[in-house]
């Protein structure tokens, strides 16, 4: 979708971004705070592009994203500076389901 030409990608992906950063800030106000941030999974874990649109609507949390580390893919992607650091952790779901389902397996034997 990124690469599309298409408006309405555009449009989807503005309001993904938007979204998501609006239930992380309320999630951080709920806490009380927030101390770490985490991208993980598919589009976390894999689109420094996305992972940089939420950042940046949240800067007025003090979070800063190292643009550099984010675009590279390290683990942590926030800047020295920022009150928040953010994390990219790599998921692995299928081993997750797989044990799970071994695990019932052997439960029903």
């Amino acid at each position: 979708m990124l690469a599309s030409q298409d408006p309405r990608a555009a449009f989807a992906l503005e309001v993904f971004c938007e979204r998501a950063a609006q239930e992380i800030a309320a999630t951080a106000v709920a806490l009380g705070g927030c101390e770490l941030l985490v991208f993980t999974a598919g589009i976390g874990e894999n689109s420094s592009q996305i992972r940089a649109r939420i950042c940046n609507r949240l800067a007025w949390m003090g979070l800063k994203l190292d643009g550099d580390a984010n675009q590279a893919g390290e683990a942590v992607i926030s800047d020295a500076s920022s009150h928040i650091t953010v994390r990219v952790i790599p998921t692995d779901e299928q081993s997750v389901i797989v044990h799970a389902c071994l695990a019932q397996l052997e439960q029903a034997a």
